[in-house]
């Protein structure tokens, strides 16, 4: 099998990073806000640059599989290492994308944010909010999730470079394109933390067009690692004439209390040879397998050697190694699809995932809710009496479940929503009011958060009264009654007419009385 060696950037590619850089640059000296046009420009050559690696990847993934499909000794080990990249490259992009939106939604509002998912499928594209330069530091400095974002990036970073060990140049060019270093902000006027270096006073549209770029960085990295380990299935048939000593991980990235294991090898030697692997002075196993329990977290370094026979002389050698790996803190990303606390009586949805694990193997456990699993979300519905909601996630790691973080949560009753009469598309809550708008034959009387409100919740009108020239009369439902309108059709320029007594009952099961709607006839 044979391919192009480490995808070399190609000319668009090139383009597209001086494009990000000079916007990056006339951004940080404050011109104005209509270089985010610029911002746009960029965001749309990203995409379409993510676009062209997915078609590319998609291609070389199913020629691999083809390859395994007819040599599968030769090539399972590094088809099933190919795989791994792709379950990991795209947990990662996800991850991205949902931070993508999470910026959107305080911009533009979850109304917007879903009609926008409805017609064009991404709603990050085009946001109206992009100017806006409190939202992305709110939720990625302030709330911390830049922090997090860091973390899950050198994961994904450390364990492509741990691939490709090998090859020090696509090695290093990994580490630089998916560096997470302290950086430079203007608004810091010195070195800051990589997180505030990105997002700190950056507008939304800046912000988007940053996190677009780490997702093509992302795709990119994985069609050069697919490209990268499909090369090696053929490494086996050359002769080599160096020798080396590897240290193979399978994770530099390990979570406090999970274990860190490595495989350490000697390449190109004679099958027929038992090395011997020392850690520290310490001899370990002949397998060359190393492991360690993973306590405090932070860097952590080791070294050793192999000791072996060389063939041509007969004598003993030893070829030394060092490596290293980091623990972290165990990470967890728990967001509420509605609201930023749980409301009592309501399922309130939850979106609960764990960066670089799937979906089933992650547990949830909620103390003083009921919780259970729909379409993907987390319907989580707390009891009359709860006035706190703890939820816990822990995930299947190494074979075992690993406690991933906990999250408490106020609990509250759903808010009393505002009452409208809602004639055609325009809702009063009070003011003045057309004849052909009151008797509207279509208008109801609603119960809304508004058109601003951050809940949209399903509440239906059961009762309500009309006060007609000082005549009280009731109407069952959210519709005027035929005697209702007769008097309404009497009443003269400038009459008030008050909505009055409105009953409304919500998701909950429970009715509320709602404020009146005054009303004058012009």
């Amino acid at each position: 099998m044979s391919g192009a060696k480490n995808c070399p950037e190609t000319p668009r590619q090139k383009m597209i990073g001086m494009m990000y850089l000079v916007l990056t640059a006339m951004l940080a000296l404050n011109v104005s806000t209509d270089i985010l046009n610029g911002f746009t420009l960029v965001d749309n050559s990203l995409h379409s640059s993510i676009e062209a690696t997915d078609k590319r990847n998609a291609q070389l993934y199913k020629d691999f599989k083809s390859a395994n499909a007819d040599n599968p000794e030769k090539t399972q080990e590094w088809f099933d290492k190919a795989t791994e990249v792709q379950l990991r490259a795209d947990s990662l992009y996800n991850y991205i994308q949902n931070f993508k939106e999470q910026i959107a939604l305080l911009a533009d509002g979850r109304k917007k944010v879903e009609a926008r998912r409805a017609t064009e499928g991404d709603p990050t594209r085009h946001i109206e909010g992009n100017s806006n330069l409190d939202v992305t530091g709110q939720y990625a400095i302030v709330q911390g999730n830049g922090a997090i974002l860091k973390q899950v990036v050198a994961y994904y970073r450390d364990y492509a470079a741990s691939l490709v060990e090998a090859d020090a140049e696509l090695r290093n060019a990994i580490l630089q394109n998916l560096a997470t270093e302290r950086g430079y902000n203007a608004h810091e006027k010195d070195s800051c933390d990589w997180e505030v270096a990105i997002f700190d006073g950056m507008p939304v549209g800046a912000s988007i067009t940053i996190l677009t770029k780490m997702q093509n960085d992302v795709r990119s990295t994985e069609s050069q690692l697919v490209q990268y380990l499909m090369d090696r299935t053929d490494a086996g048939d050359l002769r080599v004439n160096k020798l080396n000593a590897y240290v193979i991980p399978n994770s530099n990235y390990v979570i406090r209390g999970g274990k860190y294991s490595a495989k350490i090898i000697l390449a190109a030697i004679d099958s027929t040879q038992t090395p011997e692997y020392y850690i520290e002075g310490q001899r370990i196993n002949d397998q060359g397998i190393y492991e360690v329990s993973a306590s405090g977290v932070g860097l952590k370094k080791y070294s050793g050697w192999i000791a072996f026979q060389n063939p041509s002389t007969g004598e003993m050698e030893n070829l030394p190694f060092s490596s290293e790996y980091s623990v972290g803190e165990p990470a967890v990303t728990i967001s509420n699809t509605d609201l930023n606390i749980m409301y009592r009586g309501y399922d309130n949805k939850f979106s609960i995932s764990v960066p670089g694990v799937s979906n089933d193997k992650v547990k949830v456990n909620v103390s003083g809710a009921a919780v259970r699993q729909q379409g993907g979300l987390w319907i989580i519905k707390p009891g009359d009496g709860s006035k706190t909601v703890t939820i816990s996630v822990s995930a299947e790691l190494d074979g075992r479940m690993q406690p991933m973080g906990s999250k408490d949560y106020r609990v509250k009753a759903l808010p009393k929503p505002g009452a409208y009469f809602k004639s055609g598309e325009k809702e009063y809550s009070d003011g003045n009011i057309s004849r052909g708008a009151l008797l509207n034959g279509g208008a109801t009387v609603i119960a809304s958060y508004g058109p601003d409100g951050l809940l949209d919740l399903p509440y239906q009108i059961t009762s309500f009264k009309v006060n007609i020239n000082g005549v009280l009369t009731e109407a069952r439902g959210n519709k005027f009654t035929a005697d209702q309108r007769s008097r309404l059709e009497k009443l003269k320029m400038g009459a008030i007419v008050v909505i009055t007594d409105i009953r409304a009952k919500g998701p909950d099961g429970k009715e509320t009385r709602l404020s009146p709607i005054p009303l004058s006839l012009n």
